[in-house]
């Protein structure tokens, strides 16, 4: 399976932001990567370099490569709605993305990482596929065996998930309902959507 295997702090402090979760080396130099730290003087960015910036931090934010990102991006622009908006609630229902908002695994890549184990469940079966979309009533949990997995146990002690009105979490059973799709406002992620709605559209 194709993702990024590069230096995530450096991204990170690119973006200047934890996209990739707590990031030690981001707090200490909280300022872009380069020989010349911050002294170096920057150009101004071009419209275009602020629209690509854009795509890219939300790219990374969400573990997702180019092309599967363009066919997201294509399938929100049929969609009925706003494209930027749909764009984002696709990202947010995909099965990795949802094990980490339930809290079941610290990052999106430790996320991924479950699925493709298989160790997590949806409405009961197993499936191992990161990038497969979870829809309002489904049913996600750790597998029966993997409950006491030393990754899922620290995290869900971390009491990371946070109630919101499109997730519901049984902390006894450990298993989560996807209640709906998110609106844009419950989206915690710092994106300008509409930046790559305008980079996709020239």
């Amino acid at each position: 399976m194709a993702r990024y295997r590069g230096p995530k702090s450096k991204i990170a402090r690119k973006f200047g932001e934890p996209i990739f979760g707590t990031d030690k080396h981001l707090e200490r130099k909280n300022y872009p990567p380069g020989m010349h730290g911050t002294t170096k003087r920057r150009k101004k960015t071009s419209e275009y370099g602020i629209q690509l910036k854009e795509k890219q931090k939300a790219k990374y934010t969400y573990g997702v490569l180019e092309k599967q990102f363009r066919n997201l991006f294509e399938k929100a622009s049929r969609s009925k709605g706003v494209t930027g908006e749909v764009l984002l609630q696709l990202l947010e229902a995909r099965l990795d993305n949802v094990v980490y908002r339930l809290g079941i695994a610290p990052t999106r890549s430790a996320a991924r990482q479950l699925v493709t184990h298989r160790h997590i469940t949806v409405n009961g079966e197993v499936v191992n596929i990161p990038s497969s979309h979870v829809k309002p009533g489904d049913v996600v949990g750790v597998r029966e065996k993997s409950k006491s997995l030393e990754v899922v146990v620290d995290s869900l002690a971390s009491k990371r998930y946070m109630s919101s009105s499109w997730l519901e979490w049984d902390e006894t059973q450990m298993v989560g309902k996807f209640i709906n799709t998110p609106e844009r406002a419950d989206i915690p992620e710092n994106i300008k959507e509409q930046f790559i709605v305008e980079l996709y559209s020239k």
